[in-house]
């Protein structure tokens, strides 16, 4: 596989692929413009090499229907202020007005075209759908690390139909990171996995415990662990067929000698509001009409006392409901131990990356992905489809 710095981009027209999907609010003001700021290397590296650079991106899940609330033209305005330059949106990424307008590109200009998923061809990987944006560049550059892990016509299909691919140096950055922490971690290794349910990330579980030192599990898929060894969990979130998969993963790291940590107490509350009453009780005694939505405080310390000489750490989920403050203050105190620990510290996207940013300590972690679930996809050792179209390109 190529990268953008092994390709000739001079006077040629560069497709890029990116992830913009970014969260807006109620009047189309973006939220987090962490993922547009991530790719800004790679947009101004093709257009100081004198390229004219056509981006391509999906927002949202507009099912394969044009929605303007999922319109990129935020974007293509924040891209600009960015960049100091015009960002001339499209209304459309296919047909023969968008064909009429990259034909006019000149070198150093720059173009987004709409939403990708407002065709269904997209997500359906069409190959008509993925030629038809192969013909718009020379060169088409994958720097979409958050959707690496789909099978669709922007990030696969099309590399079947254009002259020289690459992948641009987000992509580069977030593979370095995640072959070295599961190849040659530097050690003790521990992982922290998090997130309500165990279902989403068994092959992650399964695959980590055989390469760490230690293991951290919190969020609601402790529950799943807490009933599978006996313990009365209340109302809390259980995945019932899954308790003999959670004994599978005990027993797997008893085996190896891999120390797993569980909470030891938890914050509960009747209902899932900001205003329900709250108790700090043991995970031995949490009532039956109740449910546990975050770690206590001894869990915290014994959290931390088992960071404390990790060297390598990797986090993805969190500790509990961190969107309402009163079960929020589990996943802020491991990030502040993250933040203040000389370890590599490694945090997989997705809603871990929002609770970061939270509370103002990202710059402390060593890198924050910009893909949950392709993240997660590499932590459970497989390839993901674009690189491997990429490779094969």
């Amino acid at each position: 596989m190529k990268f953008i710095d092994e390709i000739d981009l001079k006077g040629k027209k560069v497709l890029c692929r990116f992830d913009f999907n970014v969260p807006l609010d109620n009047s189309q003001n973006i939220t987090d413009d962490t993922r547009i700021r991530a790719v800004l290397p790679t947009i101004n590296y093709a257009l100081d090499e004198g390229a004219s650079v056509i981006l391509l991106s999906h927002l949202g899940r507009p099912k394969g229907n044009r929605d303007p609330k999922y319109s990129l033209a935020p974007v293509a305005k924040r891209l600009a202020r960015f960049l100091g330059k015009d960002v001339k949106m499209l209304d459309d990424c296919v047909g023969e007005k968008v064909k009429a307008e990259v034909a006019k590109l000149a070198p150093g200009d720059i173009v987004l075209l709409e939403n990708l998923r407002f065709h269904p061809g997209e997500e359906a990987n069409d190959d008509d759908f993925a030629k038809e944006l192969a013909g718009y560049g020379d060169v088409y550059i994958d720097d979409a690390f958050g959707n690496a892990h789909r099978v669709h016509a922007s990030n696969v299909g099309i590399t079947k139909f254009v002259k020289e691919c690459g992948a641009g140096f987000l992509i580069k950055k977030e593979l370095n990171y995640f072959k070295n922490v599961v190849e040659k971690p530097a050690r003790p290794f521990v992982a922290i996995i998090g997130g309500s349910k165990v279902s989403g990330k068994l092959e992650t579980l399964l695959n980590l415990i055989r390469r760490v030192d230690k293991m951290i599990i919190g969020g609601g898929m402790a529950f799943t662990f807490l009933k599978a060894q006996g313990f009365e969990i209340g109302k809390s979130i259980v995945e019932e067929d899954l308790l003999d998969k959670a004994l599978e993963i005990l027993k797997v790291a008893k085996d190896l000698g891999v120390k797993l940590y569980l909470p030891i107490d938890c914050v509960i509350a009747e209902d899932k509001n900001a205003e329900a009453e709250t108790k700090i009780v043991p995970v031995q005694e949490i009532n039956p009409n109740w449910m546990g939505l975050d770690i206590g405080p001894a869990t915290i310390t014994l959290f931390s006392e088992a960071l404390s000489n990790a060297k390598t750490i990797v986090w993805n989920g969190p500790m509990g409901m961190f969107e309402i403050d009163a079960f929020g203050r589990g996943t802020s105190a491991l990030v502040h131990i993250l933040a203040n620990s000389y370890a590599l510290t490694i945090v997989g996207g997705g809603d871990t990356d929002v609770a970061i940013n939270k509370t103002g300590e990202q710059d402390k972690i060593t890198y924050i992905s910009t893909g949950g679930g392709a993240s997660l996809e590499l932590l459970e050792g497989k390839e993901l489809p674009a690189i491997a179209a990429l490779s094969n390109c």
